[in-house]
């Protein structure tokens, strides 16, 4: 089959390409925001480990006192207006019904920082711009959104993408080529994937890891491992999550997996329940971006909190803070 999507996997990167060259060339026009933009993006459709890597730089932003905003497009999220706060960096003020998971699991991670979501990133900055004044923005899943004009392109990539092709032969948004747009490339691969890779793009590739935090309830305090637990996921690379559980638990009584992105209702949480109590499960482990879609439940729920490190952090420290003391003038 996928022989037989080649052809058109190939026309996908090749219009992406042509209007990735047509940005870059003026030829489409694009919009400078007040303050400066730092994107987090990637080349896959999902599962590379692009939001944790937004909350290390927006953290690392707040952390060093910089004003900082998250910049969404809300995927999923019914909000179809300019701009919808999500957090005014004192609370979380919208739902993921209204603005979808990702930004307020972003919200519930950041305090201090502001996110806010819009399928018009450039309008969505002005917004914030306009109530909270200037300040620093990171652009969520933004290498494609090429409109907005941004002062450090990170690109998240795993070494399966390096040899993926386009959508629909592929999951990929653009070809492996892509890349030599970016300013840092973080690989989540060592051995030949990272060797090949540094060759082709000498001092642009750094190393991503996911560090495993631990086991928190909803309350946000970290618990012990749960003996027997029932994992339970909507997310792009499931399997992933498994491999992070299983390790630090006596026993998975059992999965259940839906779609990246899934809307649970109360009739999917009972339905869980009833199969995790079948097990013998001593509680329901999630993800922190299932969390903030789950109805509540009679089991423990826990969710497995993850964060993504650097190797060479320093680096990407100076690289980050760099591009957040340009000044720039109004669009």
């Amino acid at each position: 089959m996928t022989r037989l999507l080649a052809p058109l996997g190939a026309l996908y990167g090749g219009v992406a390409a042509a209007r990735a060259a047509a940005y870059g060339r003026g030829w489409l026009p694009r919009v400078r925001l007040a303050g400066p933009v730092i994107s987090v993006g990637n080349l896959s459709v999902g599962g590379t480990g692009k939001t944790p890597v937004v909350v290390l730089i927006a953290a690392m932003l707040r952390d060093a006192r910089r004003p900082v905003a998250v910049l969404s497009r809300g995927y999923r999220g019914s909000f179809r207006g300019d701009c919808l706060i999500v957090s005014d960096g004192q609370g979380v003020c919208a739902g993921p019904e209204e603005a979808g998971d990702e930004p307020v699991m972003l919200a519930r991670a950041l305090p201090g920082v502001v996110v806010a979501v819009g399928r018009r990133r450039d309008r969505v900055g002005r917004a914030v711009e306009a109530r909270f004044g200037a300040r620093v923005h990171v652009l969520d899943d933004g290498f494609q959104h090429l409109r907005l004009v941004r002062d450090l392109d990170l690109v998240c990539a795993s070494a399966p993408d390096l040899v993926d092709r386009p959508l629909p032969a592929g999951r990929l948004r653009e070809s492996p080529s892509a890349l030599a747009r970016a300013d840092l490339i973080l690989l989540d691969a060592d051995g030949a994937a990272r060797a090949d890779l540094s060759d082709a793009h000498p001092g642009r590739v750094l190393r991503l890891r996911r560090r495993v935090l631990g086991f928190y309830g909803l309350d946000g305090i970290e618990r012990p491992a749960p003996a027997r637990p029932f994992l339970l996921s909507g997310i792009a690379r499931p399997e992933r999550f498994h491999g992070d559980v299983m390790p630090r638990v006596g026993h998975v009584a059992g999965t259940a997996v839906f779609a990246d992105h899934h809307a649970y209702t109360a009739t999917d949480v009972a339905a869980v329940e009833s199969r995790a109590r079948a097990a013998g499960a001593d509680a329901i482990v999630t993800t922190a971006k299932d969390a903030v879609r789950l109805p509540p439940s009679s089991l423990p729920l826990l969710v497995l909190r993850i964060e993504a490190e650097v190797d060479d952090q320093t680096v990407l420290r100076a690289r980050v803070l760099r591009a957040a003391d340009r000044r720039k003038g109004p669009a």
